[in-house]
Parts: structure tokens; C-alpha cells; sequence
């Protein structure tokens, strides 16, 4: 399945950009992590990593659909 991503915070900077086009075999929340961090490392130094599936965090075990708007949130520090 390929999966257009939208990037927040310093995700973007890792990734190179406010989208990523991801393929997945594995289309749970978690498989999208894994595929991630394997093309990604630098996430992997992240202190935490949220996916929003339709405006709402998802759980790793979600099944996400090639119609879900899928949204990585970074860590978020206050000041």
C-alpha cells in the first residue's frame, strides 16, 4: 500500500520535508513505524513518536487504509 504521510516538528527535518510517500506491506501503525526507522534511523533517536490516524492518536495495532490521513507527531517540549 502507498501512504502519503504528513510530518511535523522535526520530523520534517529528519525526512526532508512536510510529506512522505511510504510503501507498506505491513499497514498496521506499527508496521509504518518499523518501515520508518528502517528508512529513517534518525527517528529512531526521537524520545517518542505519535501517529495520528484521522486526527486522532492510534494505537500501534491499528490497521490504517490508503484513505486515513496519517500524521507523525514528534516529541513536543513546552517552554
Amino acid at each position: 500500500m502507498e501512504l502519503n504521510v504528513l510530518l511535523f516538528g522535526v520530523t520534517k527535518d529528519i525526512i526532508g520535508g512536510s510529506t512522505a510517500s511510504v510503501t507498506l506491506e505491513d499497514s498496521s501503525v506499527l508496521g509504518l513505524k518499523s518501515k520508518l526507522f528502517d528508512d529513517y534511523p534518525k527517528l529512531k533517536g526521537l524520545n517518542s513518536l505519535l501517529i495520528a490516524v484521522n486526527n486522532e492518536y492510534a494505537d500501534d495495532d491499528l490497521i490504517i487504509k490508503p484513505s486515513d490521513e496519517v500524521a507523525i507527531i514528534p516529541p513536543v517540549s513546552g517552554g
